[in-house]
Formats: C-alpha cells, sequence, structure tokens
C-alpha cells in the first residue's frame, strides 16, 4: 500500500510532485530509492525536451573570493523572468560563479575549445602513447579516451561539480531544468585572478572556496 506518508517522503527527497511521486511509487512497489532513481530519469528526460528551448532571460551573477585575489563573473540564461527571480536560480547561478572561482575552466563546453588547441592536445597525446610503446592503431584509441579527460578538465560542462563531485556541472543543470521547469544555458564567463601569468607561489583555490563556502 502506498500511504501519504511515503509519497510525502518521496517528495521531500526529490522535489517533484504529489501524483509524480504517488506514480513512481506504485510504479517500484513503495521502494523509496527506486522511486527516487524513477524520478531522477524523468526528470533528465524532461530537461532534455525543454533543452531546444529559447532562453534569454537569466542573470549577470559576480563572485569575489576572499581578498579580491579571484573575480568571476557569469551569465546564466533561463526563459523568464519571473524564473530569473526564483531563490533556487539565483543560488544556482552564485554556485557556478564560485565553481569556475575555485576550478578555473576555460571554456563551457567542448564545442568552444579552438580546432588547433584540440589538435595540438591530441599529437601531444598521441607521442605519448607511441612513447608507450603502444603500436600506432592502439595509440589512436588511446588518445580518443584521453581526449576526453582533457576536455573535462577545462570545458566547465564537463567538470566534476565541487559541491558534489559525482555529478558534472552539466548533470547539474539538468536538474535544474527538471527541479524549476524551465530551459537553463550557462552562457559565457570570465574569471580573473590577481597576478595571473605573473610568477608566484602555488595556491589551492578550489581549498580556498571550498572553505569559504562551507564556513
Amino acid at each position: 500500500m502506498i500511504t501519504a506518508e511515503l509519497v510525502k517522503e518521496l517528495r521531500e527527497m526529490t522535489g517533484a510532485g504529489m501524483m509524480e511521486c504517488k506514480k513512481a511509487l506504485e510504479e517500484t512497489n513503495g521502494d523509496i530509492e527506486k522511486g527516487v532513481e524513477l524520478l531522477r530519469e524523468r526528470g533528465i528526460a524532461k530537461a532534455g525536451k525543454k533543452a531546444g528551448r529559447i532562453a534569454a532571460e537569466g542573470l549577470v551573477e559576480s563572485y569575489i573570493h576572499g581578498d579580491g585575489r579571484i573575480g568571476v563573473l557569469v551569465e546564466v540564461n533561463i526563459e523568464t523572468d519571473f524564473a530569473a527571480k526564483n531563490e533556487e536560480f539565483k543560488s544556482f547561478v552564485k554556485d557556478i560563479a564560485m565553481h569556475i572561482a575555485a576550478v578555473a575552466p576555460r571554456y563551457v563546453r567542448r564545442e568552444d575549445v579552438p580546432e588547433h588547441e584540440v589538435q595540438k592536445e591530441m599529437e601531444i597525446l598521441k607521442a605519448q602513447a607511441m612513447n608507450e610503446g603502444k603500436p600506432a592503431e592502439i595509440a589512436e584509441k588511446m588518445v580518443q579516451g584521453r581526449i576526453n579527460k582533457f576536455y573535462s578538465e577545462i570545458c566547465l560542462m564537463e567538470q566534476p561539480y565541487i559541491k558534489d563531485p559525482d555529478i558534472t556541472v552539466e548533470q547539474l543543470v539538468k536538474s535544474k531544468i527538471a527541479t524549476i521547469g524551465e530551459n537553463i544555458n550557462i552562457r559565457r564567463f570570465a574569471r580573473f585572478e590577481r597576478g595571473e601569468g605573473l610568477e608566484k607561489k602555488e595556491e589551492n583555490f578550489a581549498e580556498e572556496v571550498m572553505k569559504q563556502i562551507n564556513g
């Protein structure tokens, strides 16, 4: 039997509607964990349908770390001005700005990476594989695998989200699309680091930003 308490618990865990939670529990025979998984799958599916819709409203958010050593400006778009004023959306945009400050991506998505930069990286990776004594055809396959790691290091959408490394920023965006109900697009960002390019001691900015978030 699917009780109201069970439906309420699933709703609190997922943020989904009462009827969606009830249906999910019916389909999973009252298994709360499977219900969460089912709603998550459906949320991502819904997010996919919304991803093609125009998002021209939103926010330009700033984040200045500590004593002004790092500054970030990020533009995140959403479909309506009403949703842009939603506290969950505003908090999400602030978190994205903090993530950019901490992890220092260079591009939003892999499509933004210049082709010459990708080709140069692939040549380096191929040379590394060949130096490991791999045959040419094996080296090519290794390059394809390693180039994905390259993208995950420099592209915001493919980076592990700093507050939950089990998901990528792209997965975080999809979850917000599902819960807020509108398409969301991280359009662009700029990150400034004091003394960037000048010789200075190494700093662990990701660790510092996380301390500020949790502090």
